[in-house]
C-alpha cells in the first residue's frame, strides 16, 4: 500500500455546475449595479429638469426687465382673472404693484393692462381709489388702462379711474351691473321628505338660506342692497369718465350689457383702440416695458402651467376643441 497523497477527483459535470453559478451570480450583481446607476442618473435629470424649470419660471431671471428697469420705461401691472381676495388680481397684489410702478423714478407712464369678467365690488372699489390717489400724488405719471378680451364689471370699475382706456376693436367691455345668484332647493326638499331646521337669533338672520321659501320683503331688501352698490359703481364711473360718457343718447350704459371695444369708442366707455405695446410706445414715448405685477412663486406657476398643459392634453385626446378665431 503506497503513503503516497493523492488530489482528490473532481467530478466535472459538479465544476461545470458550479461555474454556471458563478457566472450567474455575477451577472446579477452586474446588473444590479447597472439599474443603480441608471437609477440615479433619472432621478439626477429629473431634479435638474425640475431645477431649470424654476430657474426660467423665476422673475429674478427677466433679463428683459432687469436691464429696463435702469432706463425710462413704461410701468405694467397685469389685472389678470376674477378680481377677489386671495386671488392674483386681489386688491393688496394690484395697489402693492401700481405702488412700486409709480414711486420708480424711472417709470414715465403706467399702463393697466386687463383681462378679467370682473368680481368683488369691494376689491375693485380699493383698486380705484389707490388710482386715483396715486394720480393726485404724481401728477407727471399717468394711467393707461388697457383692456384685452375682456374688461368686464368690476374689471371696468378699475379702468375707469384710468386717465385713458384703449381696447381691442373685439375686446368685450362694460357690463355695468350687480348681480347676486343662488338656487332654491325649497320643492325639492318637500319632494324627498327632507324638513329644513334653522335656528336664528334675529327674524331675518337666514334670509339668503337657499333651503327656505323666500318672503316678499326680505327679496325686496336684498334688491335694495344690490340697487345700492349698483348706484354706487354708477357714480365711480361716472367721476372716471366724466363728459366722454354718451349717457343721455344710450341710458342703457348702466344696464349690464357687453358691448365690443368698437362700439365701446362710440359710447365713450373707451377712448381709442390700442394694445399695451401701441400704448407704451405711441401714447407714453417709452417702448421699454417693465412688469411690475406680483408675481407668483415659480412653484406655483410650474404647477399650474403644467396642470394647464395636461387639460390640453386630455381635451385634445377626447376630441374637445373650444371656440376660436383661426
Amino acid at each position: 500500500m503506497s503513503d503516497e497523497w493523492k488530489e482528490p477527483v473532481v467530478d466535472k459535470s459538479e465544476q461545470k455546475s458550479w461555474k454556471l453559478l458563478e457566472r450567474a451570480v455575477l451577472a446579477g450583481v452586474q446588473e444590479q449595479r447597472r439599474a443603480r446607476r441608471w437609477g440615479i442618473f433619472f432621478k439626477l435629470l429629473t431634479f435638474l429638469y425640475l431645477f431649470i424649470a424654476l430657474l426660467l419660471l423665476s422673475p429674478a431671471l427677466d433679463l428683459q426687465k432687469t436691464a429696463a428697469r435702469g432706463e425710462v420705461h413704461t410701468a405694467l401691472v397685469e389685472v389678470r382673472g376674477m378680481i377677489a381676495d386671495e386671488e392674483a388680481a386681489s386688491a393688496d397684489n394690484i395697489v402693492t404693484a401700481l405702488r412700486a410702478a409709480f414711486e420708480d423714478s424711472k417709470t414715465k407712464g403706467v399702463v393697466l393692462r386687463i383681462n378679467s369678467p370682473g368680481g368683488s365690488p369691494v376689491q375693485s372699489g380699493y383698486i380705484y381709489d389707490e388710482i386715483r390717489r396715486l394720480r393726485d400724488e404724481h401728477k407727471d405719471i399717468k394711467v393707461y388702462a388697457v383692456i384685452a378680451d375682456l374688461g368686464a364689471s368690476g374689471a371696468y370699475y378699475i379702468a375707469s379711474a384710468a386717465d385713458e382706456i384703449y381696447a381691442d376693436k373685439a375686446s368685450l367691455v362694460g357690463s355695468i351691473g350687480v348681480t347676486a345668484a343662488s338656487f332654491g332647493f325649497v320643492d325639492a326638499m318637500g319632494k324627498l321628505g327632507v324638513e329644513r331646521r334653522v335656528y336664528t337669533s334675529g327674524e331675518h338672520k337666514a334670509f339668503l338660506d337657499p333651503f327656505q321659501p323666500q318672503k316678499p320683503e326680505e327679496t325686496e331688501f336684498w334688491r335694495g342692497v344690490l340697487k345700492t352698490t349698483h348706484q354706487q359703481f354708477i357714480e365711480s364711473v361716472k367721476k372716471g369718465r366724466g363728459d366722454r360718457l354718451k349717457v343721455g343718447e344710450h341710458p342703457e350704459l348702466f344696464s349690464g350689457l357687453v358691448w365690443s371695444g368698437e362700439q365701446a369708442l362710440e359710447l365713450g366707455l373707451v377712448d381709442k383702440l390700442g394694445s399695451a405695446s401701441f400704448v407704451a410706445r405711441e401714447v407714453i414715448g417709452a417702448k421699454d416695458i417693465v412688469d411690475y405685477t406680483v408675481q407668483e412663486s415659480p412653484f406655483d406657476r410650474f404647477s399650474k402651467k403644467f396642470g394647464t398643459a395636461v387639460a390640453e392634453r386630455l381635451a385634445l385626446w377626447m376630441g374637445f376643441q373650444g371656440p376660436s378665431l383661426r
